[in-house]
């Protein structure tokens, strides 16, 4: 059995299920440094077709994989078989409605990610070539470009959970205050009045899951109070 990795999927199609279920299976380990994927492409390739999930780039990069997985929010990509322990239990994220199996209905979360208006906003002429930064201003980003927006923090957020119609939730906020941070753009009094709400911002009770949960090891919570002091200096 140690060639064998033991799993166990949550299927649900509405069109046949009266309620979801976790079905088990046994994939063999075809090669060293398998990811979950791997193994969730196996299934479907192999055992059961009709197994439905998102993919795309398989690096990390686009985001679409992002499942809960032995109870912990991820990607299914860059999560590596070895270490987990089995049976694997994988799940579709937390707090979002089920379309089929692993796949979640992300409409509202992009619906409040597009509240942001997450793009650059000035009045000043196009520039011939470029909108010019300092490398300390670029380097203010950090931290916050690299976002991928698979939802993988937001969904492990008990605040958003509780009140995800009006908290805008980790993701969104963090891409926020990129913006809010990024010196070409000229929006930021606006931006920060959409965000001055009781719900949409100060609903961060500082729980800290959505680090634990970001595969790409970003900070939502520290962009999250850099939003609230500099809402505080401005009135200052």
């Amino acid at each position: 059995m140690t060639n064998i990795i033991r799993i166990e999927i949550y299927r649900y199609n509405p069109e046949e299920d009266a309620e979801p279920h976790m079905q088990a299976f046994e994939v063999p380990l075809e090669k060293k440094g398998m990811k979950l994927l791997d193994v969730l492409n196996y299934i479907k390739g192999h055992m059961d077709g009709t197994l439905t999930y998102r993919r795309s780039c398989g690096e990390g990069v686009c985001g679409s994989d992002g499942m809960n997985i032995n109870g912990v929010n991820g990607l299914a990509c860059i999560t590596p078989i070895e270490g987990l322990k089995q049976p694997i239990k994988v799940r579709p994220l937390p707090s979002m409605e089920v379309i089929r199996d692993l796949v979640v209905d992300t409409t509202h979360f992009f619906d409040q990610y597009r509240q942001i208006k997450p793009w650059l906003q000035s009045t000043r002429p196009t520039p011939e070539h470029e909108r010019l930064q300092t490398p300390d201003e670029r380097a203010e980003l950090d931290g916050s470009y690299e976002c991928i927006m698979c939802g993988c923090c937001t969904t492990s957020c008990p605040s958003w959970w509780w009140n995800g119609d009006r908290f805008m939730g980790p993701a969104v906020l963090l891409q926020a205050d990129r913006w809010i941070k990024d010196s070409r753009d000229e929006a930021t009094g606006e931006r920060l009045d959409q965000l001055e709400d009781a719900f949409k911002l100060y609903r961060c009770h500082q729980i800290m899951n959505c680090m634990e949960a970001c595969p790409k090891g970003l900070n939502p919570t520290a962009a999250i109070n850099h939003i609230k002091r500099t809402l505080l200096n401005r009135k200052s």
